[in-house]
Order: C-alpha cells, then structure tokens, then sequence
C-alpha cells in the first residue's frame, strides 16, 4: 500500500481527493492537513510514502513546508498539487527537491497514476509545464539568479507571515521565537529583495503565488 498524507487548506479539495484515493485499492489515505505547520506534524507522526501538497496556505504554505518536510520525513515522496503553473515557479520547486508537480486541473486517474510514479522513485511534471521547465535540458533554469533563493528558511516563513498582514508579535508567537527576532528577520527579507515595506512585500508575495490574491 501507497500512505499518502494529503495538506491542503480547502476541506472541498481534500474531500475530493479523500473520495478519488478510496477508489485506488493500492493506495491508503493515513492523514490531512490544513496548511504547512500541520502537515509537518502529521508526517511526523504517520510516516507517509508520499504528500500531497497544496502551494498557498495560510500560516506556513507548501513552498516554506518542503526544506521542512524533507529534512524531517526524508523518505516520503513530495508531490505538489497546485494551481500554479508558471515554469520559474515550478522550477523552484524543483530545486528543493520535490518528485512532482501536477495541477488540481488534472483528472483524478492522471493524479492517482502521478503518486503511483512517484512512489517508485520517478519525477513527475504535468505535461502542460514540463516542456517549458525542461526545454534545455535537466537543470534548465536553476542557476538563474533570483533574490527569493537568497532568503533563508526562516526568513521566507517571516516573508510569508508579513505577506499575509500578521504583526511582529503575531509572527513571534507562530514562529516560537522573540519580537525582536521577528522584526530582525524582516529587515533581512526586505533587504535582500531590496523592497521598502509592507506593501511591496505583500505585492511580490502574490506574484510568486506565495500567498493568494485577496490573503
């Protein structure tokens, strides 16, 4: 049996996916999140040969979830399940290491045989955006330089948070650590992405799909 963990922060596309896994005799549904910080809990916890990951949920999103995910559950098989098909995007992903990217557009047979090919070690991308990420080849796009993979793990936890309007003390408390830290890894974020506040943080945020339109 395959034990996939699904994270996603809409109930509806979880009870989807609840339903859709039940009809796959060779593969058992042992956990759900909501967002990044409970999937981190519940792959502790069950172990799963694959996760199903959503991108932009609240709190700690997909994007900050997977370094977390691999160092902690370095068997299991990550496998994004998005919205989200820009190529740059995709290819970033691709760097932390996951072993698929499909879109929530694919038809439920084509996702069960993605878990299914992950599950044996492949690399999975959804037809529509693996020309485009592979064009020139394995690695295609990796070195480009983009100010994002400068931040370090913690401070594009803190981007997110900031992202999503919650306050220093707000970030503190969510991340276990002082307000003076938190403020601290905010200068760090906008500095290095050479924004100016807020405003222009929440604005690179929605571009990157980091967070959604409207929060």
């Amino acid at each position: 049996m395959i034990r996939v963990l699904v994270a996603d922060d809409h109930t509806l596309v979880r009870d989807g996916i609840r339903a859709l896994l039940a009809t796959a005799p060779d593969i058992e549904l042992v956990g759900e999140a909501a967002d990044g910080r409970e999937a981190i809990e519940q792959a502790r916890a069950v172990r799963p040969d694959v996760i199903l990951l959503d991108v932009a949920m609240p709190g700690l999103g997909g994007l900050e979830a997977v370094p977390i995910l691999r160092r902690e559950v370095p068997d299991a098989r990550l496998l994004i399940l998005t919205q989200y098909e820009e190529p740059d995007y995709v290819r970033r992903f691709v760097r932390l290491g996951v072993a698929g990217y499909v879109l929530k557009k694919v038809a439920g047979a084509e996702l069960i045989s993605a878990i299914r090919a992950v599950h044996r070690g492949g690399l999975v991308l959804d037809p529509a955006i693996a020309r485009e990420v592979l064009q020139d080849g394995p690695g295609a796009g990796v070195t480009t330089e983009d100010p994002y993979d400068s931040l370090t793990e913690r401070e594009r936890q803190v981007l997110k948070l900031v992202a999503e309007g919650r306050s220093n003390k707000e970030v503190a408390t969510f991340l276990d650590i002082s307000i003076k830290t938190a403020m601290t890894h905010r200068e760090h974020v906008l500095q290095k992405l050479n924004l100016h506040n807020r405003t222009d943080l929440t604005r690179f945020a929605l571009r990157r799909g980091i967070i959604r339109d409207g929060g």
